[in-house]
């Protein structure tokens, strides 16, 4: 059974992946599933790409779904990734869009780097393989994960990360990730409102008064990741900064290692409203 935060009938899932980056489901496919369940309101947000805003956005007109736009920013501060999380900023920024294309090509440099360490342990892996899994999307290393289990290198992706491609393994590779500040300023910049993705992931309060001196609108107070303890000591914490108690279900696919979790966690349809009150 979901969980369902308060009484509201109005609800909206803000954390959902596609095709577009690391996820397993079409921009159609996740408006499709979002009006089985009767949701108000989604929001895609893709890793570093806006590519499945539009597709997402034109099924939502048609489904009657408000699709609200995102993106999820990788960011990185004292040896830790801090995700922030992006809404409605403005499709067309010219500044926006030529960083995560900077984003993106390196993204390509590291999966090219991957994919020469796998080979070096003797794996028949190869960029083609990857970019014919990740089709348009944005490179990530489940896509390198996925590439392995087709050469029956590992059986599952969580194999393939404990094993070779996770964070201390023979085949990893670091990426260029932005500072948390900076990711928070980008979307401020392009007219959006910046989240701080699942604290309860990371050690990022410390962070926390110099992403709001940049512009972090709110906070992902609800997660599957998150206890109801952290969700509580989260949810005080935006009430007392003054930030949007926000949350979704960071679905990714049904094959994803957390499982099927889409609309597992959603918030009411006023959090969209706060939101959209604060972008830009």
């Amino acid at each position: 059974m979901s969980k369902k935060w308060g009484d509201h009938k109005m609800l909206a899932d803000m954390h959902i992946h596609t095709t577009y980056s690391d996820g397993g489901s079409t921009p159609g496919e996740i408006v499709g599933m979002a009006k089985s369940l009767k949701l108000e309101a989604i929001a895609i947000t893709d890793h570093d790409t806006l590519a499945g805003i539009k597709p997402a956005l034109h099924e939502g007109l048609v489904s009657g779904i408000e699709v609200v736009p995102g993106i999820e920013l990788g960011s990185y501060s004292q040896g830790e990734e801090i995700h922030i999380l992006g809404y409605l900023v403005d499709l067309g920024d010219r500044l926006f869009l030529a960083k995560l294309a900077a984003l993106c090509e390196a993204r390509i440099y590291r999966m090219e780097r991957m994919v020469e360490k796998l080979q070096g342990l003797g794996f028949p892996v190869t960029m083609k393989m990857i970019t014919d899994i990740s089709g348009c999307g944005s490179l990530g290393r489940p896509h390198l994960a996925a590439a392995m289990i087709k050469i029956g290198a590992v059986k599952t992706i969580f194999e393939a990360f404990e094993k070779y491609i996770g964070e201390g393994r023979p085949a990893y590779v670091t990426r260029y990730k932005m500072e948390p500040v900076e990711a928070v300023a980008l979307i401020k910049s392009a007219g959006g409102a910046p989240v701080l993705a699942h604290p309860g992931l990371n050690r990022s309060e410390h962070l926390l008064e110099d992403l709001i001196k940049a512009g972090l609108t709110g906070i992902e107070v609800y997660h599957p990741s998150h206890s109801i303890d952290q969700s509580n000591y989260f949810k005080r914490l935006a009430w007392q900064k003054g930030l949007v108690a926000t949350g979704g279900s960071d679905y990714h696919s049904p094959g994803h290692k957390e499982g099927n979790r889409f609309g597992m966690i959603t918030v009411p349809y006023s959090v969209v409203e706060e939101l959209k009150k604060r972008a830009g």
